[in-house]
């Protein structure tokens, strides 16, 4: 087990608890995101496994079947990446790179060996004399990158990483991460609040919410099996219909739906499983209307309390103010105990 978090709690000055017990089991060469919103918990966990925040007494910290709990940032052996990047703007990509090197005071020749490693790694060869004031955002990313894991850390830490750039790029380095990080075969944990990023990157997500792990897993089970409703509303934008339960049916506002089977606790749903049909269950009054290329996103209300939102292919759509009926599979309908939903 390369890393191994037993009780791991932070409470600041004043009683402010911003992480609770938590545990955690992380396997050599896999990468695991923290996802969450802001102040859930998820860069001071991060920070703690770093050895850049101590944590409350009791936690224990194991790299490898060595206990690092006390030790210090510098010797826990640990590459990072921060969402500024923190490069030095008077060096070149292959000073920056080399520099946590040279910090090691290892030989130059097996500095100058691992600098040309990684600049090949992360494709930098002919941006290797330039100033990093010279490099685009996806650049600089990857220089961050060659400088964390040339001095072959045990563990990559990586703190929003994509956060920083604009959304085309993101998207078109979100995936380049994901097969750099699979190259360098290293064990990675990133924060982010990203939910497309924390799929696309990780083998295991642990979503977080108020100070705790929420629910830890493969991006489709959680997808498919949230824990609750928390989980199910940040991995994959479920909606809660509200209504009333009585046997396999729900009632709401907009009709009546048939569920898989008698239940209790609350009911949610997704866009992609609305269906506008001709003749559903549900009636619903389209809203607005947005084009997204691929499909349209519809603004339905009448149909609970709040709006509803559905995804619609096809080459048109409903107009603003129609009056629409819908239904959804029963099997796509998610139902969570209330008393664990957030």
């Amino acid at each position: 087990m390369t890393l191994s978090l037993t009780n791991i709690a932070k409470t600041f000055a004043g009683g402010t608890k911003a992480l609770l017990p938590t545990d955690l089991e992380i396997e050599k060469g896999e990468i695991v995101s923290l996802l969450g919103p802001s102040g859930c918990g998820k860069s001071t966990l991060l920070r703690i496994i770093a050895g850049l925040e101590t944590p409350d007494p009791g936690a224990r910290i194991v790299f490898d079947g060595e206990d690092v709990t006390q030790q210090p940032v510098e010797t826990r052996k640990i590459g990072m990446v921060f969402q500024s990047y923190a490069l030095f703007p008077n060096m070149s990509v292959r000073g920056n790179i080399g520099y946590g090197l040279k910090m090691q005071k290892l030989p130059k020749a097996e500095i100058d060996a691992r600098v040309e490693e990684v600049i090949a790694l992360c494709r930098l060869e002919p941006y290797a004399g330039r100033a990093i004031t010279e490099l685009s955002g996806g650049q600089r990313q990857r220089v961050a990158l060659a400088r964390a894991i040339a001095p072959r850390p045990r563990v990559l830490l990586l703190d929003e990483p994509l956060s920083a750039l604009d959304a085309a790029l993101r998207g078109q380095l979100r995936d380049e991460l994901a097969i750099l990080l699979r190259q360098f075969g290293i064990t990675a944990i990133f924060v982010t609040h990203d939910q497309d990023e924390a799929m696309a990157i990780a083998d295991r997500v642990a979503v977080m919410s108020e100070g705790a792990v929420a629910q830890i897993g493969t991006p489709e089970a959680l997808y498919r099996n949230p824990a609750t409703g928390f989980v199910a509303q940040f991995v994959g934008d479920a909606m809660r219909l509200g209504g009333r339960i009585e046997g396999d049916t729900l009632h709401i506002p907009g009709g009546a739906l048939v569920l898989p089977g008698t239940a209790s606790g609350e009911v949610l749903v997704r866009a992609e499983d609305i269906r506008i049909v001709p003749n559903g269950p549900l009636t619903a009054r389209v809203e607005t209307v947005t084009f997204l290329g691929t499909h349209y996103r519809i603004a339905l209300s009448g149909v609970t309390e709040g709006a509803l939102f559905a995804l619609h292919t096809g080459l048109s759509a409903p107009k603003p103010g129609e009056a629409v009926r819908l239904s959804i599979a029963p099997e796509a309908l998610l139902i969570l105990p209330k008393e664990i939903a957030a």
